[in-house]
């Protein structure tokens, strides 16, 4: 296969899947403002209820398999085996897809028991929408993580643009049509993430697209050197031995993907930490619809910071595979220097956007919303950005180096400290507690990653070898 520049490459990869974040970052913010605007805070709060549902069941339904795809395509294309990279891609691609289905029916038939844990019934409508989603955005993930093993990451930046433009239409189409006949708060936060399915659906179609193009370019060059190189393990063997094969591929996989999994639930979990712990403790003091109402307003600031952390996850996924590769040649060179600069770039990068947020709260807030509720909560929450973007860059490299654990028991305990301070923090100052909270978590997980990354085999030795 054709190498290219292993530099060249990390740095095209880089600005592809920056500039498609920037763009679809930005368009999920702006779909945003007119769900507040229109629908008020207490549909906005009811979506950001439901929506980090939503995104930690996306993350359990991929089982971490986009992460291994990624990590196990690029050993195989630094080997020059490009039939197993295919071959591990249909593999995830069928777990993932089944795993999708099934979460999705357990979501859809689950939602009045959902709403009770939650304690606001209002949710049901839409967990059932959200429910869609996940059938098709884990397969769409899954190949996603096929090409970024293979270092092409123009096709997750156009499906990443496809995909947000589609939910935000979507989105916006119903929002108007539901505010127009009068619907109620439910009703409309129930369209809004139906949005969500159908970007996902028009995200899965623009990769499958791109996967049959490449199938088309590569498809010749399978039978000679490939098929000599996995000849004599696959042609050679009866079919018990090659069902062996694929039973060993997928625990490999699911060994790698599982604890990924579990440090991705991480961010989403912070989220359904305040989801299961802010409202209720506003309702004392406020009351059961003020307490959503003041949910809403808590997540105004979330838009922004999320601008920046999904910067920083889209160039993640640049680092697992650059790193997989640099390890599997045994190159400690290019490993030291790519997570000492990496670091570098993103504590420049998250420091620099949360000062910037921060001082900019009260007239973003004015700007976008329409009043300035809420802006010194949001000026706390702009710090969640230097944070946040530290935590998901080095979580990436100790992945791409194989300590998949770390991270997530980094993160698990952050959140245990996100709830321990929401209990002691939301009675006494409301929603700014929280929003510290945040701040103190996610400066947490970041710190412990980092001395992960530092410390290398000292620490996370039986990792890494």
């Amino acid at each position: 296969m054709k190498s290219g520049t292993p530099g060249s490459k990390l740095l095209q990869g880089a600005f592809i899947l920056s500039a498609a974040a920037i763009v679809s970052k930005l368009i999920g913010t702006l779909q945003k403002i007119p769900l507040q605007n229109l629908g008020g805070d207490a549909v906005f709060g009811i979506y950001n209820t439901v929506n980090p549902l939503y995104t930690m069941l996306i993350t359990v339904a991929m089982l971490g398999l986009p992460s291994a795809i990624s990590k196990f395509v690029a050993e195989a294309s630094a080997g020059g085996d490009e039939a197993e990279g295919r071959r591990v891609l249909r593999l995830s691609a069928v777990l993932t897809a089944v795993c999708g289905i099934i979460i999705g029916i357990l979501t859809y038939a689950g939602a009045p028991v959902i709403a009770r844990i939650v304690g606001n019934s209002h949710i049901i409508p839409a967990l059932h929408t959200s429910a869609f989603g996940l059938a098709v955005v884990p397969l769409m993930a899954a190949v996603r993580g096929y090409f970024q093993g293979l270092h092409n990451m123009l096709p997750t930046a156009v499906s990443q643009v496809v995909e947000q433009s589609v939910r935000v239409i979507v989105m916006i189409a119903l929002l108007l049509y539901l505010t127009g006949r009068g619907a109620g708060a439910a009703e409309i936060a129930a369209g809004a993430l139906l949005g969500s399915a159908a970007g996902g659906a028009a995200g899965l179609l623009v990769m499958l697209l791109f996967w049959r193009r490449h199938r088309r370019q590569t498809g010749g060059r399978l039978s000679g050197k490939d098929a000599s190189a996995v000849g004599q393990t696959l042609l050679s063997n009866n079919a018990a031995a090659a069902g062996r094969i694929k039973r060993a591929s997928a625990w490999q996989l699911l060994a790698y993907g599982l604890p990924v999994m579990l440090g991705a639930l991480a961010v989403p979990l912070i989220g359904l930490v305040d989801v299961f712990t802010v409202p209720r403790l506003l309702s004392p003091a406020y009351g059961e619809t003020a307490s959503m109402a003041q949910f809403g307003i808590y997540n105004r600031g979330l838009p922004l910071v999320q601008i920046v952390t999904m910067l920083a996850t889209s160039l993640s996924v640049v680092f697992i595979p650059a790193l997989a590769e640099a390890k599997y040649r045994g190159d400690d060179a290019l490993i030291q220097t790519r997570c000492s600069l990496s670091l570098r770039w993103f504590w420049l990068l998250g420091l620099a956007a949360s000062v910037g947020l921060a001082v900019l709260a009260e007239p973003v807030n004015l700007a976008l919303y329409g009043d300035a509720a809420g802006s010194g909560t949001m000026m706390w929450l702009a710090f969640t950005a230097a944070g946040g973007t530290i935590s998901i860059i080095s979580a990436a490299l100790l992945q791409g180096l194989g300590a998949v654990r770390a991270p997530a028991l980094h993160l698990l305990a952050a959140a245990v400290l996100k709830a321990a301070l929401n209990l002691l923090l939301v009675p006494q100052q409301g929603i700014t507690g929280a929003a510290i909270a945040s701040v103190a978590a996610h400066g947490f997980a970041a710190a412990l990653n980092c001395c992960c990354c530092c410390t290398g085999r000292a620490i996370c030795g039986c990792a890494l070898q």
